[in-house]
């Protein structure tokens, strides 16, 4: 079963930018936040940014704060993760997910789909 597919991922150069998008059924999309998460080889998966249904309230981690962005377009069931002036650290599989609620959620026990993941590579 699919509920939830990442793309957009690749590599980039350092300062360089990338968009990632998540797109899921209506059914699994519709009423619930969303977040991304990342995980870097040797450490722990880690939460990126989140968005509630509605868009209106958003969570965005330090380490990537006034770097990335994320929003989503309801009507198209997809939730964006723009990437700007990225760095060496930024290399990861990111994942999508949705939360059970409509709400922010940054807490990995408080989402009910996950995507495969899609790697983002960044490299000097």
């Amino acid at each position: 079963q699919v509920h939830v597919v990442e793309s957009g991922g690749g590599s980039a150069q350092t300062g360089g930018s990338l968009r990632l998008s998540c797109n899921s059924p209506r059914r699994t999309f519709s009423n619930n936040g969303v977040a991304w998460f990342r995980q870097a080889p040797g450490k722990e998966r880690e939460i990126v940014a989140a968005i509630s249904w509605k868009g209106d309230s958003t969570y965005v981690a330090d380490s990537v704060k006034g770097r990335f962005t994320i929003s989503r377009d309801n009507a198209k069931n997809t939730v964006y993760l723009q990437m700007n002036s990225l760095k060496s650290e930024d290399t990861a599989v990111y994942y999508c997910a949705v939360a059970r609620s409509s709400t922010v959620a940054t807490r990995a026990s408080s989402f009910q789909y996950w995507g495969q993941g899609t790697q983002v590579t960044v490299s000097s």
